[in-house]
């Protein structure tokens, strides 16, 4: 299957917060193996790229994601999910409350 290189941001949907345990699971479904991190507000994190295709949700908190050829900056919060093409240049800075995110390799 070819992969698109095209970054995709998906905005949660509902109306409730999701608990880390529904993202897990809808991680899941999709036969993906996410793992947890978190950091500190205003950590920064400089342009750099991955070999390969990243999936993250924010479980809480926020991050902005900067694109620098690519794209605009987006503000994720909980339940907002990124996928990421290997090789895209990206950047990011967590929000004044910190973050906690589920991610994983795809």
């Amino acid at each position: 299957m070819t992969r698109r290189n095209i970054i995709q941001v998906q905005k949660w949907p509902h109306k409730h917060t999701p608990t880390e345990d529904e993202l897990r699971h809808l991680m899941e479904q999709k036969g993906l193996s996410p793992y947890r991190w978190s950091d500190a507000p205003g950590a920064i994190y400089h342009e750099h790229t991955h070999d390969y295709n990243k999936v993250l949700y924010v479980v809480s908190g926020s991050i902005t994601f900067g694109f620098p050829v690519e794209g605009e900056p987006t503000v994720l919060r909980a339940g907002d999910r990124l996928e990421l093409p290997a090789g895209i240049r990206h950047n990011a800075v967590v929000g004044p409350e910190g973050v906690v995110c589920l991610e994983a390799r795809q």
